[in-house]
C-alpha cells in the first residue's frame, strides 16, 4: 500500500508543539517537533549564503592566502553545523563522527607552519560540530543519546525537568557535570551536549600553547596535551560566564610525573587558554577541572623544571672551570707582574676579579634553591658580579678611546689619584645602586623555583639586560670611534712609529674583548621563544661555548700574547731554576760533608782494630 504523503503543518491537530531553537554563536537550525505517534522535521538545507555560519566563514577563510575553494569548505560547514546530509537529509550522531575526515583533508592542504589558518578551521570545524549534535538530538525523540566511533564520542540529554541537581554526561573516558539550574531558560526542556574527540588533539596540541594566554603562579616549560579534546554545549551559552560552574573530569593518555604540573585550559579560537578554569584535584591518572563558560576543554601538561640539555651542562661546567684557572693565573700575574703596571692592568684585574667571583659562585652555588633566602642572596650577588664585570668592560672602552683621542687625557687618567675618585667608586658603585633599587623594588624576583638567577616573570630580567645591552651599544660606538681614528693616525704616519704598533695591538685587543664579552652576550636576546627552535639550539650553544671560555680569553690576549709578560716569565722561570739548582748544589754538598765526617769519625776504631 503506498504510503501517504505528509500532511500539511496547517492541517495538523492538535497544533504543532516547536521545540525550542538552540544555537552556538551564529550557528542556526530550524527543527519543528510533534509530540504525537508520528513525527515530521522540516530542516532547512537551503540556501547557505545567508546562513552566519557561511558568512562567518568566509570572513576567516578570506584571510588565508591558501585556501582558494573557501565557498565550497565554507558550505560544507554550513550544511554540518545544520546536521544537514546530502539530499536535504538529516545527519546521525555517527555521521556527524564520521565528519573528522573533512578537517583532516583541509589540514592537509594548508602549507606546513601555517598556524593562523589552521586555527580557523579547527575553530570553524568544533563550532559547526556542537551545532550539527545539537540539531540531531533536538530531532530525536530519545531522552538520552550516546554514540561512540572511531573519531568521537557523543552523549546528549534531554532536559525536561530538574528533578537531579547535577547532570552528568560521559563520553568515552571523559566526564562532564553540569547543574541542571546553570540557566535555567537555556537548558530547561532544551539540550546538553557532550563531545569528546579522539584525534584532534594533535592538530591543536602544545604548539597553540602560548605563554602569554596561560596565567599560572610559577616558570612552566614542556607543554603538551595530555587528554583528549572535549566540547560541552547547551545552546548559545558559549565562552559566556555561567552563574554555576561547569566540572570536567579528564583521563590522562600520559601519566603524570612528580615534576608536572596540570593546566585546564579551554580552546579561545587560535591558542589555549585557562582563563575562567581552575584544577580542583589532579593525581597521576585524572584531573578534575572547573570553568564558568562552556566551550572546548583539555588538560594541558607543562613541567615545573625546564629540561637541562646535558651537553649544554658539561660544555658550561667544563668551560668555567677552565675560565677559573685561567683568570687566577690571569689576577697573579696582573698583580706581580710588574713591568705592565699601568691603568690598563689596573682595569683587566678588576674585570677578572669580578668574572672570577661570579664564574665561582655560578658553579656552586646556581642550583641551590633551598633554602630560598640563600638562593635569593645568590641571584643577588650573581646580579651584582655580571654587572660589575660589564661595567669594568665600559670602563676599558672608555680608556681605550681617550688614550686614542688624547694622550694628554690618557696620562691624567694613568695618575694615582684620578683612579680612587672615578674609576673604583664607578666600577663598583653603579652595579651596587641598580641591585639595590632592583631589590627594593622586587626583592621576590630574586630566585626561582629551578635557579639562584632572577625571574623572567613580568619585566624584573631588564633589570639586568638592560644595562647590558646599554653597556653595548656604548662599547661598540666607542670601538667604531676608535677604529676610524687608528684608521687616520696609521696612514699618516705609515707606521714609522713603533709605537703604533703597540697601539694597533691594544685596539685588536679589545675589540675582541668586545666580540666575546659584548657580542656574545648579545646573543642572548635571541633566545627567545619566537625563535625557531633549531636557531635556538644554534645560538644557545654559541652563546653558552663563547661566554664560559672568557677567562681563556683574557688570559691568552692580556697575559700569554703580552711579550713583557712573557719576558716576565722567563726571568721568574730562571729564577726557580736558579733556587732549584741552588737547593739541589747545596743539599748535594751537605749528604757528600755529612759522609766525610763518617768516614772520619770510623777510622781511629778501625785503626785500633789493626793495631791489636
Amino acid at each position: 500500500m503506498p504510503q501517504s504523503p505528509a500532511p500539511e503543518l496547517k492541517d495538523q491537530s492538535p497544533p504543532p508543539n516547536f521545540s525550542k531553537p538552540s544555537w552556538t554563536n551564529s550557528f542556526t537550525f530550524v527543527c519543528v517537533k510533534l509530540r504525537n505517534s508520528s513525527e515530521i522535521d522540516v530542516v532547512n538545507c537551503s540556501n547557505f549564503s545567508s546562513d552566519p555560519t557561511f558568512q562567518n566563514c568566509q570572513k576567516q577563510l578570506n584571510l588565508s592566502s591558501s585556501i582558494d575553494n573557501s565557498r565550497e569548505i565554507c558550505t560544507r560547514f554550513a550544511k554540518l553545523s545544520r546536521s544537514c546530509g546530502e539530499r536535504k537529509t538529516t545527519l546521525s550522531l555517527q555521521e556527524i563522527g564520521n565528519s573528522y575526515h573533512f578537517l583532516t583533508n583541509l589540514t592537509s592542504q594548508l602549507t606546513p607552519g601555517n598556524q593562523k589558518e589552521k586555527a580557523r578551521l579547527v575553530t570553524t570545524y568544533l563550532q559547526s560540530i556542537e551545532a550539527a549534535v545539537l540539531a540531531a538530538a533536538s530531532r530525536s525523540p530519545k531522552e538520552t543519546q550516546k554514540e561512540e566511533g572511531p573519531f568521537m564520542a557523543i552523549n546528549t540529554q534531554r532536559v525536561e525537568n530538574c528533578r537531579l541537581k547535577t547532570l552528568s554526561l560521559k563520553a568515552e573516558k571523559q566526564t562532564m557535570d553540569i547543574h541542571c539550574t546553570t540557566n535555567e531558560e537555556e537548558i530547561l526542556g532544551g539540550i546538553v551536549a557532550f563531545i569528546s574527540y579522539t584525534s584532534i588533539g594533535p592538530i591543536i596540541g602544545e604548539s597553540f600553547a602560548s605563554k602569554e594566554n596561560l596565567m599560572t603562579k610559577e616558570k612552566l616549560h614542556n607543554f603538551y596535551l595530555n587528554s583528549k579534546v572535549v566540547s560541552g554545549t547547551v545552546g548559545s551559552r558559549k565562552n559566556i560566564s555561567l552563574s554555576v560552574s561547569v566540572n570536567f573530569t579528564f583521563q590522562h593518555e600520559k601519566m603524570k610525573t612528580e615534576n608536572e604540573q596540570s593546566i585546564c585550559v579551554y580552546w579561545q579560537g587560535s591558542s589555549w587558554s585557562n582563563e575562567g578554569c581552575q584544577v580542583i584535584s589532579s593525581d597521576e591518572n585524572q584531573t578534575l577541572c572547573s570553568c564558568n563558560h562552556l566551550s572546548s576543554f583539555a588538560i594541558l601538561m607543562a613541567s615545573t623544571k625546564l629540561k637541562v640539555d646535558p651537553v649544554l651542562t658539561m660544555i658550561t661546567y667544563v668551560g668555567l672551570s677552565l675560565s677559573l684557572l685561567c683568570l687566577f693565573l690571569a689576577v697573579l700575574t696582573f698583580l706581580l707582574c710588574r713591568p705592565i703596571q699601568n691603568i690598563s692592568t689596573s682595569l683587566h684585574l678588576q674585570l677578572s676579579i669580578c668574572l672570577f667571583l661570579a664564574h665561582l659562585l655560578f658553579l656552586t652555588g646556581i642550583d641551590r634553591t633551598e633554602p630560598k633566602v640563600l638562593c635569593s642572596i645568590i641571584a643577588g650577588v650573581l646580579h651584582y658580579l655580571y654587572l660589575a664585570s660589564f661595567t669594568w668592560m665600559l670602563l676599558e672602552g672608555l680608556q681605550l678611546f681617550l688614550t686614542v683621542k688624547n694622550l694628554k687625557v690618557a696620562n691624567y687618567i694613568s695618575s694615582g689619584k684620578f683612579k680612587r675618585r672615578f674609576i673604583y667608586p664607578f666600577g663598583y658603585g653603579i652595579p651596587a645602586v641598580i641591585v639595590a633599587v632592583s631589590a627594593g623594588l622586587g626583592h621576590t624576583s630574586y630566585g626561582t623555583e629551578t635557579h639562584c638567577w632572577l625571574s623572567f616573570h613580568g619585566r624584573f630580567i631588564w633589570s639586568f639586560m638592560g644595562p647590558v645591552f646599554v653597556i653595548i651599544l656604548i662599547n661598540f660606538s666607542f670601538y667604531l670611534t676608535t677604529l676610524c681614528i687608528l684608521k687616520n693616525q696609521l696612514s699618516s704616519l705609515n707606521n714609522e712609529l713603533p709605537r703604533m704598533h703597540n697601539t694597533r695591538m691594544l685596539a685588536f685587543k679589545a675589540i675582541a674583548q668586545l666580540f666575546i664579552l659584548g657580542c656574545s652576550w648579545g646573543l642572548g636576546f635571541f633566545l627567545v621563544e619566537g625563535v625557531l627552535t633549531p636557531i635556538r639550539s644554534v645560538v644557545a650553544y654559541s652563546f653558552t661555548i663563547i661566554n664560559v671560555l672568557q677567562g681563556v680569553y683574557i688570559y691568552l690576549v692580556y697575559c700569554l700574547l703580552n711579550h713583557k709578560v712573557r719576558e716576565e716569565y722567563r726571568h721568574w722561570f730562571k729564577k726557580m731554576r736558579k733556587r732549584t739548582e741552588t737547593g739541589n748544589y747545596d743539599l748535594f754538598g751537605s749528604v757528600t760533608q755529612t759522609k766525610t765526617v763518617e768516614k772520619t769519625v770510623d777510622f781511629p776504631g778501625k785503626s785500633s782494630n789493626v793495631s791489636s
